[in-house]
């Protein structure tokens, strides 16, 4: 039998998305005793600079943390990166350029589980920061596969989602970050969504599937599940032009 290999997490973008994130890591290995579990190693930095801010030339680059923690994790025996941070790769490809273990993409392994487990679905919501929106990352991937990307009104977007992904990352009672995030995912109703994608990682911590009448579809949710397949052999990232270490990995 192979050995396991480790899931490095380059998280604290948010620190609560990135426990969230750890938890789900667990829910998803087939464990019936601890020996069962994976070896995961997480770098946390909360000081990564705001990559909306970032991408909306208001703060500084974050690639350069962003590789130096990555490199930490390779260090410590990593072999393979998760981001549990959605807007963290709009840096994807260049952080991906830098290191020699393969990141997986959070927004590329969405797709392809929403492509099997909800066939008939077409018009997806999008509560997502507005570094993601201006990044158009949820676009790149979904709209080639036949998908509309329904977005939140910029007034909507402003005030109600960004205060509620602010909101928990600023650790504040999470009631009003959930009636805030549920408003928005009910304009996103009223625009025609027939799901909703949770397209920041703080987002599945005030909305999750149930609440609403249509799908809540969980990203990070979706990374756990691959990044466990990926470490007990069951899967591998694929091979792209932006992944060429990927090819060079048994």
């Amino acid at each position: 039998m192979a050995i396991p290999k480790m899931i490095g997490v380059l998280g604290g973008m948010g620190p609560a998305a990135t426990a969230d994130f750890y938890q789900k890591i667990i829910r998803a290995t087939p464990a019936k005793v601890d020996q069962d579990h994976l070896k995961v190693l997480i770098f946390s930095n909360p000081q990564v600079p705001d990559r909306t801010a970032a991408i909306q030339g208001e703060g500084p680059d974050p690639l350069p943390i962003l590789v130096a923690g990555a490199e930490v994790l390779i260090q410590g025996g990593a072999d393979l990166i998760t981001i549990p941070c959605v807007t963290a790769h709009h840096y994807y490809d260049a952080l991906q350029r830098a290191i020699s273990v393969p990141i997986l993409h959070l927004v590329g392994e969405t797709v392809t589980a929403v492509v099997g487990e909800y066939p008939g679905l077409r018009r997806l919501g999008l509560l997502a920061t507005t570094g993601t929106l201006q990044s158009r990352l949820f676009e790149q991937y979904f709209e080639p596969r036949g998908f509309t990307i329904l977005r939140p009104d910029p007034m909507v977007q402003d005030s109600t989602v960004m205060e509620a992904i602010y909101a928990v990352k600023h650790g504040e009672p999470l009631e009003r970050a959930r009636r805030l995030i549920h408003e928005a995912a009910r304009h996103l109703q009223g625009q025609g969504a027939e799901a909703i994608l949770a397209g920041c990682t703080e987002v599945p911590l005030i909305l999750q599937d149930g609440d609403l009448p249509v799908p809540i579809i969980d990203p990070t949710w979706i990374l756990a599940q691959a990044a466990v397949r990926w470490a007990l052999g069951q899967d591998r990232p694929p091979a792209t032009p932006s992944q060429r270490c990927y090819k060079d990995r048994g």
